[in-house]
Parts: C-alpha cells; sequence; structure tokens
C-alpha cells in the first residue's frame, strides 16, 4: 500500500481508497501500519471481516469468482506467464461493475489518478 499511496499521492489516495475491508489473514494483522500513511497522518480505514463470513466482502468474492473463470481453484498459479496474469487483469478491469454504476473500475480509477 505504501507504493500504491507514493505512486498516487496520499490525497488521491485517500479518496480513492476511502475504507478497505480485510479479512484475518496475517498479511493484514498490523492495522495501524496499513491505515498510516508514509507521510502525515493516516491514509485510510481498516474494518476486518468476521471469519467464515463472505457476505462481509462482497466485492472480493465476486473479483475471486472473476478470477476463477481464468485460473480454476487449486491451479499453480506459477504456470502462467506474467502476459497471461496481465490479460487476465486487465479482462477483469475492464468488465462493467454494477458496484460503480456499469463503469469498469479501469475507467473510475482513472477518474481520480
Amino acid at each position: 500500500m505504501d507504493a500504491l499511496e507514493k505512486r498516487t499521492g496520499l490525497r488521491r489516495f485517500k479518496k480513492i481508497f476511502q475504507s478497505i475491508t480485510v479479512d484475518n489473514g496475517s498479511e493484514f494483522l498490523n492495522q495501524i501500519e496499513l491505515e498510516k500513511s508514509t507521510g502525515k497522518g493516516n491514509r485510510t480505514m481498516i474494518y476486518y471481516c468476521h471469519p467464515y463470513s463472505a457476505y462481509e466482502r462482497g466485492t472480493n468474492e465476486n473479483i475471486n469468482r472473476m478470477i476463477r473463470r481464468h485460473i480454476p481453484k487449486g491451479s499453480d498459479i506459477s504456470k502462467y506467464s506474467p502476459a497471461q496474469i496481465r490479460k487476465i487483469q486487465d479482462h477483469i478491469n475492464s468488465t462493467p461493475r454494477l458496484l460503480l454504476e456499469g463503469y469498469p473500475s479501469n475507467s473510475r480509477y482513472q477518474q481520480y489518478a
């Protein structure tokens, strides 16, 4: 998140990522560091889902479903080239989303970038 904040700038980062909902994975254990800006103050608010409550992270589950259309569950992701992963990523980011009023995420992101 630090690299993303540096690339977008704190003001834009705060506008785009007003809050982030995460699961209870070990990569998200340090809430204070995740919320803290590389500059001054906080960059976002981190919220944790309850265990076994997929309904609390609907967007994440929808994205996982989109990924699974291209990479079946249990597949060895190292067998996919960076170009293949990029193609999947571009497809997902250009898919219109109801949550974004029918816009794809890449065009919404560009509005703030």
